[in-house]
């Protein structure tokens, strides 16, 4: 196996102190151990990198993009993120419609995004099954690392606006979050049912239904409920649909969400804030402010920072997170917001997020400080191998 040594890099390991002159040894597919650079004789590899100073990370994480959903250069004939012909979708997974050769993969894993989360749209009030997955691959079912992740819900403006142009329903966001109710509502009678057919033969188990089968986990606890809101009163609502079946819930976009920090931190629901890169284009984008992930991240609440590719390209992830250090975020949290916060909203942090021996081999080296725009990427190593090098 491919055995990969980098040293004399400044690390950030990001659970731990950094290391300001240090070596990580990787073997594999895990980071099998890191130190700093001393007297002693570094492990031996097949592999070395001299990082020459240069600034040593881990792979960054977008915690929610339709990457491989909406092709890069394509119009219909790529746009596989929204199945806009039924309201309630929970049996449709992501999986099913990336496109792992859509040039913006590599494009994204040669700006030091090595993790995404890839999520069906939000025409849909009740969207479908987001996968967690490497960027580094050819074959979607290799690049997984959790499947399903999450539940797509999605509230305010979107559906009210797909729905209408149809003459359909919902066109208001009562009947949106009917809908999302109805479903949950009628997942809770399907497992009743079947447990109560596993403890009692003469009880017949209901017809097999894909959509219940799919919410399942979810009512379970088994996988968090992804809510798109942006406006406050739909962010609430997530919460009131969350608490009443529940749900452990995390919000999207949460444009508006740093006026209500202290609720979201108080309840501990986690936000992945933006994009923060785009103009506002409809109403409830109205609180659109740079300074948002900071001011959550601020109040205590668990924060990740997305650019929901592709409404802004995931390789512009860093600079999104530089833009929100000048907005007011410290770096740390800043940091944490596509590392180790986003693997954690995502579940996956015993495999992603830092820099820990035992995790993925998952890293990005910069030339320099991350936070200088004159920085670039030397290298760049998912699942043990090196998939770049500057």
């Amino acid at each position: 196996m491919e055995q990969i040594l980098i040293k004399n890099a400044h690390i950030l390991p990001i659970d731990g102190k950094p290391i300001e002159k240090g070596w990580i040894l990787m073997k594999n597919k895990r980071i099998l151990s890191i130190g700093p650079c001393g007297g002693e004789e570094l492990p031996p590899c097949e592999e070395c990198i001299d990082a020459a100073g240069g600034w040593l990370l881990p792979g960054l994480i977008d915690a929610h993009s339709h990457i491989g959903l909406y092709e890069d250069s394509l119009g219909f004939e790529g746009a596989d993120g929204n199945e806009d012909t039924d309201p309630a979708t929970p049996h449709l997974r992501a999986l099913d419609g990336i496109n792992p050769m859509d040039p913006a993969f590599r494009e994204a894993l040669e700006a030091g995004v090595t993790t995404v989360l890839v999520s069906p749209g939000s025409a849909n009030p009740v969207g479908g099954q987001i996968t967690a997955m490497k960027t580094s691959g050819v074959r979607v079912d290799d690049m997984v690392i959790r499947e399903p992740a999450a539940m797509k819900f999605a509230l305010g403006e979107n559906p009210k606006g797909v729905y209408h142009e149809k003459d359909e329903t919902p066109v208001t966001r009562m009947a949106t979050a009917a809908i999302i109710r109805e479903q949950l509502f009628q997942a809770q009678e399907y497992r009743t049912r079947k447990e109560k057919a596993a403890i009692d033969h003469e009880i017949e188990e209901p017809d097999f239904d894909m959509k219940m089968e799919a919410l399942l986990p979810l009512l379970r606890g088994g996988i968090p409920a992804h809510f798109h809101a942006h406006r406050n009163d739909d962010i609430f609502t997530a919460l009131r649909i969350c608490n009443e079946f529940a749900l452990k819930p995390v919000i999207i976009h949460g444009t508006a969400g740093h006026l209500i920090a202290d609720y979201l931190k108080a309840e501990e629901v986690p936000v992945i804030s933006g994009p923060f890169l785009t103009d506002r284009s409809k109403p409830e984008l109205r609180h659109l402010t740079e300074r948002a992930p900071g001011l959550l991240a601020q109040s205590g609440v668990l924060t990740a920072i997305t650019v929901d590719h592709p409404e802004f390209p995931l390789r512009l992830l860093m600079d999104a997170v530089r833009i929100a250090v000048r907005g007011g975020m410290e770096e740390e949290d800043a940091l944490r917001a596509v590392t180790l916060h986003a693997a954690k909203i995502a579940g996956i942090d015993d495999r992603v997020g830092s820099l820990t021996p035992g995790k993925d081999a998952d890293c990005v080296l910069f030339s320099g400080n991350p936070f200088d725009y004159k920085s670039v990427v030397n290298a760049v190593v998912c699942n043990g191998k090196l998939v770049y090098r500057r």
